[in-house]
């Protein structure tokens, strides 16, 4: 069930070269916190033996890993990961690295898609299934402008959008309206919907880099928040596929003069931008997740969604992973606030979409997730949340197929909470995490290095800074 590529040979990539005439090629690894890294090379320089024996960089540079007494570390291009950048001058190839260590030639355990592949070679050897479908939706703001700063004397952050609901009165020379409403921005049509066209340009770019684009439509919120929706593949080369994804909506919107981010939560008072993950388990070619329970689920899929929901606030730390998110994860916004599953209901956690009864299309959908997090690791704690669940066979319980937002406290008391903050889901993972430690796909040092990197560098440095609102609030005390 898999929709990407057949694997390419070194030799392959090498005629590959020679056919498209490629001047340079780019050599890309995702850090330790999500961020795409890369380093060029002329094409002359790529032999079979860089397949085989990488090319060495510096890894204590890289956030997260390698203390400066070890830093030497490896990159392996990964053949069947190659594609044409469509944003370089010259015609350059881009590929995806693995990470090993120089010496023992061993893949490095904070490599985040060395965390994805062992997730899902422990799926296969658990036997409970051969093939994880993961299909993100991934949603984001498209600005025309923005500002910020932060010293010891003044805070500020600034975003602009010519269809921003707060532009209605301002003086354009002329203005000609058509601004987007704050909740009202999915699906208009233009010249309501301002960013069509630099949408379609990011859809044909994604193509081009060999990803299966569905759809593409305005969300929810004014301001230019935007969404497209990419066809599923297993785990790893769409963790990979995400990385291009969120590359080519920066690298258009800049060819554009505007700028893309996937902030969770840039504007007050709208919508938030999440990454809804469909996601299923196969195997000999078989949904798993197809059944005759809820909304035609089967027992596999209730265990494994019981795994997300049990795990769910551990989750968090790794699927929303910046203080940022938890402005998302609020009442009134669409964003799951419970940790409760239903079908068609967007206020869940959880959601089983029902536009099919077909049994190829079952599949569950997690909501909770943002695009700040690193695909690698989501999609990899993600999945061993939900083998735990079938493993442990645990049940989530009845559906919530009310409207959560409109039921009373007494109801809403017992139901479990998403975490409030950052430092609270970290407080969560350090409490819970045995169940990634399964089959050494997370270790300990994974854990410990992504605790104590979030505490320190944000947690603590948000919270030791003067709001602006703070301002507002106490002043005048």
């Amino acid at each position: 069930m898999s929709n990407r590529e057949p694997t390419r040979t070194p030799r392959e990539v090498l005629a590959f070269l020679r056919e498209r005439e490629v001047k340079a090629i780019d050599f890309r690894f995702m850090d330790f916190p999500g961020l795409w890294k890369h380093f060029t090379v002329p094409a002359e320089v790529l032999d079979e033996l860089v397949f085989e024996d990488g090319i060495g960089f510096d890894g204590s540079s890289i956030r997260g890993w390698m203390p400066i007494n070890e830093s030497d570390m490896l990159l392996v291009p990964q053949p069947d990961t190659l594609f044409i950048d469509p944003f370089c001058k010259d015609v350059t190839l881009a590929m995806i690295c693995n990470i090993q260590d120089p010496l023992t030639k061993e893949d490095y355990s904070k490599d985040p898609r060395n965390v994805a592949r062992k997730a899902v070679n422990y799926m296969k050897s658990t036997g409970v299934a051969d093939s994880a479908m993961f299909g993100p939706s991934l949603e984001f703001f498209v600005f025309d402008d923005v500002k910020f700063d932060q010293t010891s004397h003044s805070a500020f952050y600034y975003v602009d959008s010519c269809e921003g609901a707060w532009n209605t009165g301002r003086d354009e020379k002329p203005n000609l309206g058509y601004k987007v409403p704050n909740k009202q921005g999915y699906f208009p049509c233009a010249p309501t919907d301002a960013v069509h066209d630099l949408r379609s340009e990011m859809m044909l770019a994604m193509m081009a880099c060999g990803m299966t684009v569905e759809s593409h439509h305005h969300q929810k919120a004014s301001g230019g928040q935007c969404a497209i929706n990419i066809r599923y593949d297993e785990l790893v080369p769409m963790a990979d596929n995400v990385l291009k994804y969120k590359y080519v909506v920066k690298n258009v919107a800049r060819k554009n003069g505007k700028t893309a981010t996937f902030m969770p939560k840039p504007l007050f008072e709208d919508y938030g931008s999440g990454m809804h993950v469909h996601v299923s388990l196969w195997k000999n070619g078989a949904n798993l997740f197809a059944g005759s329970d809820y909304s035609g689920l089967s027992e596999t899929a209730m265990y494994a969604l019981g795994g997300l929901l049990k795990h769910g606030a551990a989750l968090c730390a790794i699927t929303n992973p910046t203080t940022n998110s938890y402005k998302r994860l609020v009442p009134g916004y669409e964003a799951p606030v419970n940790l409760a599953y239903s079908q068609r209901n967007r206020s869940a956690a959880v959601r089983i979409p029902v536009y099919s009864s077909r049994a190829k299309s079952k599949r569950i959908e997690y909501r909770v997730p943002d695009g700040a997090a690193n695909p690698y690791l989501s999609f990899s704690a993600m999945l061993m949340a939900m083998l735990d669940g079938i493993r442990n066979k645990t049940h989530p319980g009845p559906p919530l197929d009310k409207d959560i937002y409109d039921m009373p406290p007494e109801e809403l008391k017992d139901l479990p909470r998403v975490p409030q903050t950052l430092d609270d889901a970290l407080t969560a993972l350090e409490k819970d995490h045995e169940f990634l430690l399964q089959g050494s796909v997370f270790t300990e040092d994974v854990i410990e290095t992504w605790i104590d990197y979030k505490r320190k560098e944000e947690v603590a440095a948000v919270r030791v800074r003067p709001h602006p609102y703070e301002f507002a609030l106490y002043f005048d005390m």
